[in-house]
């Protein structure tokens, strides 16, 4: 199984690994589909804007609620992830060298969110990069059966990783 996961320290630092990494696979040509995460700063001081971008033709979408100044716990706009999810699968479907997940969060732990795109990804045979939490690792784990790998984030690694397992059989002889 190609899966692999990768966790950084610091808050929103595993967004801007995936972010980076998508973008030079692009450069070098290879069919990337899923999700990066872009978060903004916003002017009133609150919780930053969540987007995430499909992809690989680039559509943003916020994922983010506003529940205003006082609001508590969790901010993720549901039916955007849903959307999200959606334009994943299709592009999936087409074909792709390798599929990225922002995060394994709260919905995948549950069993919503990009779980089942990330099963038919490997089902496909398609190698699988995925970010997470300590929060949702438990839940990955069991997910995933032992079976992924973690990566450290750090570009080198992670194009290491991504190399091995999108090399074609001539490659490999």
């Amino acid at each position: 199984m190609k899966l692999a996961y990768t966790m950084a320290p610091g808050r929103g630092d595993t967004d801007l690994v995936l972010e980076r990494l998508a973008a030079d696979l692009a450069a070098r040509g290879l069919r990337c589909c899923g999700t990066v995460q872009i978060n903004s700063e916003r002017a009133d001081a609150g919780p930053c804007d969540m987007d995430v971008r499909v992809l690989p033709d680039g559509a943003v979408l916020r994922i983010s609620q506003d529940r205003g100044p006082q609001a508590r716990g969790c901010r993720l706009d549901p039916d955007a992830l849903e959307t999200a999810v959606a334009m994943v699968a299709a592009s999936l479907s087409s074909g792709a060298d390798l599929l990225i997940v922002n995060k394994f969060g709260k919905h995948e732990a549950e069993g919503r969110g990009f779980r089942d795109v990330i099963a038919e990804a490997v089902a496909m045979d398609i190698p699988v990069l995925v970010g997470l939490n300590a929060l949702n690792r438990p839940a990955f784990k069991s997910f995933a059966e032992g079976l992924a790998i973690q990566l450290p984030p750090e570009p080198g690694a992670l194009m290491a990783w991504v190399n091995e397992v999108t090399a074609s059989e001539d490659e490999l002889v």
